[in-house]
């Protein structure tokens, strides 16, 4: 398992840049279907991916 876990880090880390807009489209969608109503948490629950996995650094 620590292979497959090690390989996602890797390609994680090497699409930064897509894994971050894939987070803030998902955000966006969900924002929307909510008519708005969460938008603070959303946009909470992105940053806390983000800071997992892409624009917060290398993946943990």
């Amino acid at each position: 398992m620590s292979k497959i876990v090690d390989k996602a880090k890797e390609l994680l880390n090497k699409h930064n840049d897509k894994v971050d807009k894939g987070l803030d489209t998902a955000g966006e969608q969900a924002d929307r279907r909510t008519g708005q109503k969460y938008t603070e948490h959303i946009d909470k629950g992105v940053q806390a991916a983000k800071d997992h996995t892409g624009e917060g650094g290398p993946a943990r």
